[in-house]
C-alpha cells in the first residue's frame, strides 16, 4: 500500500508525515534515527498498514537533544488526534520512544525497538562511526546511497544530532518502561551487538527478535520485521 505525504502544523512548524492504511484502523506511529527522515522507515510501514493505519512524522532537528525531540513527537500526536498508539522505532529514534513511554505513559501502548542505541561500550563519536561503517556492508547499497545524502545534506546538524545521541543514557530509563517492549536486532548489526541487545531487552522486561540484516531492518528486512512486529502488537 503507498503512503500519503502531507504537511501538518505542529506548534508553529509545518511538520511533514507519511500516513496510510484504513481509516478505521488502530494507529501504528514510526520514529526515525539520526540523520535521516521517514522515508525509510516506508518498506515495514507499507507491510503494515493492512492492519495500521501507520504514521511517519519527520522530526525537526531542532531541538537537536533525546528530550527535545521527544517534545516535538508527543506534540505532533496531539496535533495529528493519535490520543495513544503503539511506536516503532529505529536507531536513535528507540531512545526517542523510550524517553516518550517514560515521560508520557498514556501516549504508548507499545515499543518496537528496532536496532536500539547507543550501546554504552561505545558510546563515542569514533566507534559509532567504525561501527556504523562495518554494518553498511550488510544493508542495501540504496539505503547506504540513501544514507549518506541525507547526512551530506545537513552534516552539522547530524554531527550535533550525534553528540545528543551519545549523551542520552536509555539504559537508565529502560526499568522505568511500562509499556510492553519487543527488541529487534539484525544479526549483522555491528552497531548493536547481541549482548547489548539483550540487556536492553532485560532491561526493559522484554523480548528479544533477531532477524536476518543489518541495523535499519525497516529498509532491508521490512517483510520479516512486519511479521514480528505484528504478531507482538496484536
Amino acid at each position: 500500500m503507498t503512503l500519503t505525504t502531507i504537511r501538518r502544523d505542529v506548534e508553529g512548524r509545518r511538520v511533514l508525515e507519511r500516513i496510510g492504511g484504513r481509516n478505521d484502523a488502530p494507529p501504528l506511529v514510526l520514529v526515525h534515527g539520526l540523520g535521516v527522515r521517514g522515508r525509510y522507515l516506508m518498506p515495514v510501514a507499507e507491510r503494515l498498514a493492512s492492519d495500521y493505519r501507520v504514521a511517519i512524522p519527520d522530526l525537526p532537528d531542532v531541538p537537536v537533544d533525546v528530550p527535545g525531540r521527544r517534545a516535538a513527537l508527543s506534540d505532533w500526536m496531539r496535533a495529528a488526534g493519535i490520543a495513544r498508539a503503539p511506536l516503532l522505532a529505529n536507531s536513535l529514534g528507540c531512545q526517542i520512544a523510550v524517553d516518550l513511554a517514560v515521560t508520557a505513559p498514556e501516549l504508548v501502548e507499545a515499543l518496537v525497538l528496532v536496532g536500539p542505541t547507543v550501546d554504552p561500550a561505545a558510546r563515542s563519536l569514533l566507534r559509532q562511526a567504525l561501527r556504523l561503517v562495518a554494518t553498511a556492508a550488510h544493508e542495501r547499497p540504496a539505503l547506504d546511497a540513501l544514507v549518506v545524502a541525507e547526512y551530506a545534506s545537513h552534516p552539522l546538524a547530524t554531527l550535533r544530532a550525534a553528540r545528543a545521541m551519545l549523551a542520552d543514557r536509555i539504559e537508565e530509563k529502560l526499568p522505568s518502561v511500562e509499556a510492553p517492549v519487543l527488541v529487534v536486532r539484525g544479526e549483522h548489526d555491528r552497531i548493536v551487538p547481541q549482548a547489548w541487545a539483550e540487556e536492553v531487552a532485560r532491561l526493559a522486561r522484554g523480548r528479544l527478535e533477531v532477524l536476518p540484516g543489518g541495523h535499519a531492518l525497516n529498509f532491508t528486512s521490512p517483510e520479516e520485521l512486519a511479521r514480528v512486529a505484528r504478531s507482538f502488537l496484536r
